[in-house]
């Protein structure tokens, strides 16, 4: 079985550095064998959120960059989860669940398809081990203007 960064690597990815928090919080928490990712925005590896990803989904972002947006939040949650366990490969035992908040247009209910970008690559990554619960909702707006925002919960050793 290839690891993580090995499967990050054939998609022409690379895991982010862990974004500090924007505000006052703190970007994961460990409680024994569960760590909470808190919401993480679309930050690229440049740590900018580029052009496309800024904006509401279903106006000035189409659904299919929204669903770049998700995908790039996916990186940035498992950078903070990198953060917080050190070796993915090793401490990840499973992604229990995923929040997706959309910056939605008024009337884009799509909002499920969008969250995909983030709920495929934690399967493709993480295998088994990356299929979730979640929930998606569409929200007003997001922090910096950002299209989509991921939280999640993982069990890990």
């Amino acid at each position: 079985m290839s690891t993580i960064k090995e499967r990050l690597k054939a998609l022409g990815l690379t895991l982010p550095k862990a974004a500090a928090p924007v505000a006052n919080y703190v970007p994961f928490v460990r409680a024994g064998s569960l760590v909470v990712i808190s919401g993480q925005i679309c930050f690229g590896a440049d740590g900018a959120i580029a052009a496309e990803h800024k904006g509401k989904v279903g106006g000035s972002v189409s659904a299919e960059a929204g669903k770049e947006a998700a995908r790039l939040c996916a990186l940035n949650v498992l950078a903070q989860l990198e953060a917080a366990v050190g070796d993915l490969d090793r401490a990840v035992v499973q992604c229990i669940r995923l929040g997706g908040f959309i910056n939605a247009a008024p009337g884009f209910s799509a909002v499920a398809g969008v969250m995909n970008g983030a709920s495929d690559l934690m399967v493709e990554l993480l295998g088994d081990r990356g299929r979730h619960a979640r929930s998606t909702v569409g929200v007003a707006e997001l922090p910096l203007d950002a299209a989509v925002e991921v939280e999640a919960l993982f069990e890990v050793r």
